[in-house]
């Protein structure tokens, strides 16, 4: 049996919990693989993808939880954890002023996070936001793997063409890997679950006790703090 034909067909994920900022995240206990992305480029149609359910990803849209950082258990090990949307669209600037800068506390000081996962619609890839996620993981040695998703709107000419085009822009993340994504289709899914795994079983210092103690830096409450 080669490796990709072991692989388990699905994540089982089960929600733990939402937290509004980092103060109330729980523990940490195992690797965390994050998954960021704009509000439009179905970042809920992926994670209900990979884990074969269509309520999964469900907890983040009830009233509420779009704006709060939501936490997965992975049977196999880790957790995933769903950040907001950027540009949410029905939310109006003070709310995403807000739950961006728990996005960025999370990703800044949050010790048992392995890896971010982000997801682009591929016909719009490297918007603004995008880019900033690339160039912060470059300074922080946080692995990014790209999802270019809604990749099912385009042919496979298309898709290669696009993929090989970000492949060499992005060689100047050395810690970025890319591929070819469809949460409608599955297209991807062996791909993107065999490296989920990988990234999930990244070994965290100190595993038995959550690292982060629950006192932010005194400068992190300073506008613009964090992720840049």
């Amino acid at each position: 049996m080669t490796k990709k034909e072991s692989l388990p067909e699905r994540l089982e994920a089960t929600f733990l919990t939402s937290a509004p900022d980092l103060k109330r995240c729980p523990p940490g206990f195992g690797a965390e693989v994050a998954f960021a992305g704009r509000s439009n480029a179905g970042k809920s149609s992926v994670l209900n993808q990979i884990s074969g359910n269509k309520r999964t990803a469900k907890v983040s849209k009830t009233p509420g939880r779009t704006q709060l950082l939501n936490f997965f258990d992975i049977r196999t090990g880790g957790r995933i954890v769903d950040l907001p949307g950027y540009g949410y669209a029905k939310a109006g600037k003070e709310a995403q002023k807000t739950w961006q800068k728990s996005v960025n506390h999370y990703l800044s000081y949050r010790n048992h996070l392995a890896a971010i996962v982000l997801v682009m619609d591929i016909r719009h890839p490297n918007q603004p936001f995008d880019l900033e996620m690339l160039e912060w993981s470059t300074k922080s040695d946080i692995p990014i793997h790209v999802l270019l998703n809604k990749a099912d709107k385009l042919s496979n000419g298309a898709q290669k063409q696009i993929l090989q085009k970000i492949r060499n822009e992005y060689r100047k993340y050395p810690h970025a890997s890319v591929q070819c994504f469809s949460a409608m289709r599955g297209l991807g899914k062996v791909e993107l679950i065999e490296t989920l795994l990988t990234l999930l079983a990244t070994p965290i210092e100190g595993d038995a006790e959550n690292l982060y103690d629950g006192n932010l830096p005194e400068e992190a409450d300073k506008e613009g703090e964090g992720r840049e």
